[in-house]
């Protein structure tokens, strides 16, 4: 079993006793994902790997582009165990970047291209970065808000271009980067990654993941869906999330599986490429299922490849208009993966998330803020601990004291019911505990937007809440309390004034309504409930008038 090569101070690894378990069971791969991408381009050196509408990379090419640009990070000064903020969207020089670093132990901070001020700096000052990549192009000049935000934060020494990895890549001869790479150790229970949680106050917290933590997730899911090195994924949200690097990222790099990268959301691009690269498996965590049921084009494309389109929510409804086995699933940074495969009974694939594909994941559905577990069939707070279950955030010792119960399980703060089918249990959705918002599986932290929206001059306090959307599952409504002669903004305002202030734009409210007071509870507590209940019911009276 190998040793942690790189232990980094306020990291919570797991225990000995538990790790060796882990390992003797194949939940964790006693492997890095460098060493396993090593090991795939052996094996099937032509295959594809990834392939976009701009390129497309075989694995022999993947394992040596990765190696020649993991040599030159190094050469520029970086270190392993150096964090890198990562702000790429998805595209093939993203996964040659991020598994370059993965080969050298530089740790990517999974940030998306959308965060702004407020999150960059709270990011750098959390965990310190000497690296920085970036998307180049797009609407926003990502380049020059980089060099800013190195500007005010020094520690940041590097920084990589999208457009211009390609130039470190050839001034790296591959016999020269084998020979460097050869110096450089990496351990399976190295840090592979910081992926982030948001939370209730938008300070996001980091959550490290690890090689062969990360491998034998991966795995796990593989199982659970049925696909094998034969098969072919689409993925066209983020790769950097915790979801698109293990549903796409992972099983590519390490068990040879071909991913078709697009880099942003488009159904009728997505059928095409699903019908031409006959793609054997769909997964989703955003709002693609509601606009696949939307479009009303669908017989046009062939799909006959497809076996198997995983999604959040709505799986009856799609699998109804496609034609093709469909499931929810419920994924959590934190660790926890539930889905179900085409072979499973409707009644689980379509009406719950599914169960966890891994044999050594222990759940529990407890009453919130206890320990005493709900009775068969009460919705309770899905809790939980497992190979891949976080074991504590990095450098946060007071998030980490109220996020697990006193034996170690993790609250998710989502609320849950556990069903039996055919003998065996599956998790369904209910809602949630926490305080904020899921755009299309963005988590938007109530508290930190309510601060930004207080501070306008017209408005003298705000509540953010989530109205239920068609496309996203969730958006943002604000509730304000105008200030004496003050007019409220409009949602164009009101995002420009949050946006100059440093907010990401997608964290802006998406409907502004005017109240006089905040409803309240018996005890007097703000009644969030009741305004996310004022929100629904106008939006249902709205729509049937229309």
């Amino acid at each position: 079993m190998a040793a942690i090569e790189h232990r980094l101070d306020g990291v919570a690894y797991c225990e000995a006793s538990n790790a060796t378990a882990f390992f003797e069971t194949g939940a964790w791969i006693d492997s890095t994902v460098g060493q396993a991408l090593r090991d795939t381009a052996r094996r099937m050196p032509d295959k594809p790997a990834f392939i976009s509408d701009a390129t497309r990379v075989s694995f022999a090419e993947l394992d040596a582009l990765t190696d020649r640009l993991g040599a030159a990070l190094l050469a520029l000064g970086l270190r392993p165990a150096d964090r890198a903020i990562f702000q790429m969207g998805t595209t093939v020089e993203t996964a040659v970047a991020l598994l370059a670093c993965y080969k050298v132990g530089i740790v990517p901070v999974c940030a998306v291209p959308q965060y702004r001020e407020v999150e960059i700096g709270q990011l750098a000052t959390q965990c310190a970065p000497r690296g920085y990549f970036v998307q180049s192009g797009g609407n926003f000049d990502l380049v020059a808000f980089a060099r800013q935000m190195m500007q005010r934060h020094p520690v940041i020494e590097h920084l990589a271009v999208s457009n211009r990895l390609e130039s470190l890549i050839e001034a790296m001869p591959l016999e020269q980067a084998r020979q460097i790479l050869e110096k450089v150790r990496v351990g399976s229970q190295d840090v592979l990654s910081f992926q982030l949680s948001g939370g209730t106050t938008g300070v996001p917290k980091i959550i490290p993941r690890f090689h062969a933590e990360y491998l034998g997730h991966s795995a796990g899911w593989m199982r659970c869906y049925g696909i094998g090195p034969q098969d072919r994924l689409i993925w066209s949200l983020p790769l950097i999330h915790n979801a698109g690097q293990l549903y796409s990222l992972m099983p590519t790099a390490a068990m040879g599986v071909t991913s078709v990268l697009m880099p942003r959301v488009d159904i009728g691009r997505m059928l095409e490429l699903i019908e031409h690269h006959r793609v054997t498996h769909a997964l989703s965590i955003g709002p693609i299922a509601p606009q696949l049921i939307a479009y009303p084009d669908i017989k046009k494309h062939d799909l006959s490849s497809l076996r198997l389109f995983a999604t959040m929510s709505r799986a009856d409804a799609l699998e109804a208009h496609i034609g093709v086995p469909c499931s929810n699933l419920f994924g959590i940074t934190e660790g926890l993966l539930l889905g179900c495969g085409a072979e499973a009974p409707a009644a689980a694939r379509h009406h719950t998330q599914g169960a966890s594909g891994c044999a050594l994941d222990e759940v529990r559905l407890l009453h919130p803020e206890s320990e005493e577990a709900v009775r068969p069939g009460e919705m309770g707070e899905l809790c939980f601990r497992g190979p891949s279950s976080l074991r504590g955030y990095f450098n946060a010792p007071e998030a980490n004291r109220t996020a697990f119960t006193s034996d170690g399980f993790y609250r998710s703060g989502d609320m849950m019911t556990a069903r039996v089918i055919d003998g065996r249990t599956y998790y369904a959705f209910e809602g949630r505990l926490r305080d904020n918002v899921n755009r299309g599986g963005e988590k938007i932290g109530c508290e930190e937007v309510e601060a930004f929206v207080s501070l306008h001059p017209a408005i003298a306090d705000a509540k953010l809440v989530a109205m239920p959307d068609a496309f996203y599952g969730e958006k943002g409504c604000v509730f304000v309390i105008l200030r004496p002669g003050q007019a409220a903004p409009s949602i164009k305002e009101l995002a420009d004034f949050l946006v100059a202030k440093g907010l990401a734009k997608f964290k802006c409210p998406e409907r502004v309504e005017n109240i006089e007071a905040f409803p309240v509870t018996r005890v007097g507590k703000l009644d969030k409930p009741a305004l996310r209940a004022i929100i629904a019911a106008k939006l249902k009276r709205e729509t049937q008038a229309a």
